[in-house]
Order: C-alpha cells, then sequence, then structure tokens
C-alpha cells in the first residue's frame, strides 16, 4: 500500500510552503499532490515555487500531480484550471468542470471531492481518463471494498482518506472574513492566522468543526491507524495524508511504519496523542454509526470486511 499526500487545505507563508515539500522529498511516501485546492487568492503567494517543489519532488522518486480547485466561480480560476494540464503533470480533478479544460486524451487522477459514490460513476470517470480515484471520505468500508474490487478490474487505482481533518463543504463566502468584519474580497488573508484551520464551538462551547476560509473542515482528524489491515483486505492501493502545520514528516514515517508491519495497530494513535494529548480523532465514516465516533482497537479489531 502506497502513501500519498494531498494538496494543502490551508494558507501557509511561502517560505513554510517551500521548507514544507522539501522536506516531504525526504520522507516515505511515494505521491505529492500540490496547488491550491481551496481559494484561488491565495495561490500567488506561492504560485512562482511551484516548478522548483516539482522538480525537488520528482527528483527524490516521488510521483507528483497538480490539484484543480475544488470550486470555480471565475473566469481567471477557468484560466488557472485550463493551464494545470501544461505543466507536464498529471492534474488531479476536484471539480468535474476541470474535465472540459482537459484534453480529451489526457489521463488524471481524482480528488476527494467528487462523488463517487457507485461503479457506474467509477467506469464512467475511467472511460473518460481517470486512472486514480480517491474515494469521498465519508464512505463505509463495505462500499469501499465494492468500489476497490469494480476499479480493480478498470486498472484504476483507488485511495482512502488516511489521516487529516476532513474536508466537509465549499461555499461561496469566505467565514474567515466574516469572522474579522471584512468582505470577502477585502479579507486581507485572515485564514493564514491559523495555519490548521479555526476551531469552531457550539452555544455551549463543545467543539464542532474547523473553518479555513471559504472551507468547512471537520472538528476531528480522521485517523485510520485501526483500519489498515481492514483496508488492505479491501484492495486499497494508497492512503492519503493532509498536510498539517507541525510534525507531519513524522507522521508520514509513522504511517509507513504501521503500513509495512513495522507497528502494530494502536501505536499510530499512541504517538499522536503523546505528541498532543487533546488531539481528537475519528474513524466512523469507516467503520463506525457517525463520521466522529472513534472506534478504538477494541472495536475496529472485531469488524471484517
Amino acid at each position: 500500500m502506497e502513501l500519498t499526500v494531498g494538496p494543502n487545505q490551508f494558507f501557509w507563508p511561502a517560505e513554510t510552503w517551500a521548507a514544507f515539500y522539501d522536506d516531504l522529498a525526504r520522507s516515505p511516501v511515494d505521491r505529492v499532490v500540490l496547488g491550491e485546492l481551496v481559494c484561488s487568492k491565495r495561490l500567488p503567494f506561492y504560485q512562482d515555487r511551484i516548478p522548483a517543489a516539482i522538480s525537488r519532488l520528482v527528483e527524490a522518486g516521488k510521483e507528483v500531480a497538480l490539484t484543480s480547485l475544488a470550486l470555480v466561480t471565475l473566469k481567471r480560476e477557468r484560466k488557472l484550471t485550463a493551464e494545470l494540464a501544461e505543466m507536464g503533470v498529471m492534474v488531479e480533478i476536484n471539480d468535474l468542470t476541470a474535465l472540459a479544460h482537459l484534453p480529451g486524451t489526457c489521463t488524471f487522477a481524482v480528488g476527494p471531492l467528487v462523488n463517487v459514490y457507485n461503479e457506474g460513476t467509477l467506469r464512467w470517470l475511467a472511460a473518460r481518463g481517470a486512472r486514480r480515484v480517491c474515494l469521498p471520505p465519508e464512505l463505509p468500508i463495505a462500499s469501499v471494498k465494492t468500489l476497490a474490487q469494480a476499479a480493480s478490474d478498470l486498472s484504476v487505482a483507488i485511495e482512502i482518506w488516511g489521516h487529516g481533518r476532513l474536508p466537509l463543504a465549499i461555499s461561496g463566502r469566505c467565514y474567515h472574513a466574516r469572522l474579522h468584519g471584512r468582505s470577502k474580497d477585502n479579507c486581507q488573508f485572515a485564514c493564514e492566522d491559523d495555519p490548521d484551520g479555526l476551531d469552531v464551538l457550539t452555544g455551549d462551547g463543545k467543539p464542532f468543526m474547523a473553518m479555513n476560509g471559504v472551507q468547512t473542515l471537520s472538528d476531528s482528524h480522521a485517523c485510520t491507524d485501526h483500519q489498515i489491515d481492514l483496508l488492505k483486505q479491501a484492495g486499497i492501493s494508497a492512503l492519503r495524508l493532509s498536510p498539517q502545520s507541525g510534525g507531519f514528516r513524522q507522521l508520514c514515517e509513522l504511517y509507513r511504519k504501521r503500513i509495512d508491519g513495522d507497528l502494530p495497530q494502536g501505536e499510530v494513535e499512541g504517538a499522536l496523542r503523546g505528541a498532543d494529548p487533546g488531539i481528537r480523532l475519528s474513524d466512523g465514516f469507516l467503520t463506525g454509526s457517525c463520521g466522529a465516533e472513534w472506534s478504538g482497537a477494541s472495536k475496529a479489531a472485531s469488524i471484517s470486511v
């Protein structure tokens, strides 16, 4: 099973962004998706560093792809989407409108924001040129297994969201700007103050979700430590790890060891809680009754595909 690093969902300073991918080149991951997923206003701050990051990662033996935006609303965003195919690497679409800008013979990947819920959708995308699909994170393990089996017949690799705050929604409005009393066009990049998203609490002070500019994220961090064996049995090709501002290379190393059998079940969870005792983990979409559930070792061990 491979490790894929998904596109960074957050807004980091250009120097931080570049250092992250330089460090990632030395990590035990197989594939990296980079570029801007959430807000096109962020892109100019680091756009000129993307070619160097691609070169560094390719030299390190990583497969590289560029993400499309999750929500295209402006003419300049359509132009940016069309230019992705000119970069010489695979494009990962996170909005089906991106297909209109890809040559008909172009192969591509599909990100987790595209609703691939059934075999018919998977077959259609494969016929159009899809060679890799990261399934939406809200699918249960039984559906994951069904789609993985169908994908095998189509020579399509299937990824699963392995770790990180889950992408829940994209809006035309910017939550960060509104919080600071600003308009979206004059946001002053308030989201930069929250490099891993801003926690949102309920009226009685309980964790609820996180916001990231125009994006809504889960409050908890999805963690597949207790489902690795189930996912292997289901035929999953890769786990996707979502970038975070601290300790990400160590996170990649933990999952690599867990996949390779060098760490027993529960060790990733233990390391995460040791580094951050207050971290909230979830795996309920795969093996629970609701997404926010955390199974723990005992429950996951009793579930079979």
